[in-house]
């Protein structure tokens, strides 16, 4: 049995005004409309359930993600805009048979991953009796230069219902499968790429790099057919006035494009160093270019944004959650193409 008391005071802790809030709009003469964040204390949400017989083991033992693990998070199934008549942080413990899941949910237009993990790592801190946290979260905001602020945004622009019947007609003929990779295969994978191309490309490259090849090649694309990765990259670094403790979303998407050809032929490096040149034109400057024209003319990510010939990645794998260097990647897939993924030598000898 958990101890409920002592998790759900250090979470009222832990929540800071951003996390504790709701979303709100301001609607303009213009037929424009604004989002922000009302500080208004309204509190997160805390459940405590019960899984009657379900072990751990029934959760970690599976090769697919066990579809009840979804029931283990609350707010599950809520697009981003409902923040603005639901909590923006939930918390759920869970009692098992043999233990306890704790699910944390958060809305994407309060915080990024980043911040996310700045949320988890103080609400440890204080679990463990910190009085001061080691990293304060910076609620700062930085605008590009001349920005007009609220940030209107056209009512046409907003598809709300739009978005969800896009997500609810995809999602349920996924399957979710976590695949682990240690620190040694990670390592073998990316000298191998560097050895093909002659550079110093990055671990997390190189393997994103190996599960595009192994996806495309199982979904036997046209060799002429051009395929994309989409990686999302935090900014906080190259924003001067950005800290690293900054509590918010600072990310932007990087789009790879290669033809399937030219990515199974030429192999892991030349794929790997193909998006690490495209990651590398995401400077300061051009960062800021993109901010620039997005408060100028606001543009959303639906699921018709993502191309059926492309991966994207998100909550990056190269957060500090894993063991000793290893990396856990959630893989979704349709079920043919997960099936064909696991049977292939090539990908699976790289996991563990």
């Amino acid at each position: 049995m958990a101890d409920v008391r002592s998790i759900s005071s250090s979470i009222v802790q832990a929540a800071n005004h951003s996390a504790s809030s709701r979303l709100a709009t301001t609607q303009h003469e213009d037929d424009t409309i604004s989002f922000f964040i009302d500080c208004n204390n309204a509190g997160a949400s805390f459940t405590h359930a019960v899984a009657d017989g379900v072990t751990i083991s029934d959760i970690i033992k599976p090769v697919y993600v066990p579809t009840i693990i979804h029931s283990f998070f609350p707010l599950n199934g809520l697009a981003n805009f409902e923040g603005t008549r639901n909590p923006v942080l939930g918390i759920q413990v869970t009692d098992l048979a043999d233990g306890i899941f704790i699910g944390c949910t958060i809305n994407h237009v309060v915080v990024d991953g980043t911040s996310f993990w700045h949320f988890l790592n103080s609400w440890s801190e204080i679990s463990k009796g910190s009085i001061h946290l080691s990293k304060p979260p910076v609620f700062q905001r930085w605008f590009p230069d001349d920005t007009d602020i609220p940030i209107r945004i056209p009512r046409s622009a907003v598809k709300l219902k739009q978005s969800n019947e896009e997500l609810e007609s995809i999602l349920p003929g996924l399957k979710e499968r976590v695949f682990h990779f240690s620190k040694e295969n990670i390592a073998k994978l990316k000298a191998k790429a560097n050895t093909e191309m002659g550079t110093n490309i990055s671990s997390l490259q190189a393997l994103l790099s190996h599960i595009w090849r192994s996806v495309i090649r199982n979904k036997r694309f046209d060799p002429n057919e051009e395929t994309t990765y989409r990686v999302v990259v935090g900014v906080r670094p190259r924003l001067p006035e950005l800290p690293d403790n900054y509590f918010g979303n600072a990310i932007l998407g990087v789009l790879v494009t290669m033809k399937a050809k030219e990515l199974l032929e030429q192999g892991t490096g030349n794929a790997a160093w193909t998006m690490n040149r495209k990651i590398a034109t995401l400077t300061e400057e051009s960062s800021k270019m993109f901010f620039e024209s997005w408060t100028a003319s606001p543009k959303f990510v639906t699921m018709s944004t993502f191309r059926s010939n492309g991966l994207t990645t998100s909550s990056s794998p190269r957060f500090n959650m894993y063991e000793e260097g290893s990396i856990d990647i959630e893989v979704c897939l349709f079920p043919e193409t997960m099936e064909a993924l696991a049977i292939d030598e090539e990908f699976m000898d790289v996991v563990t």
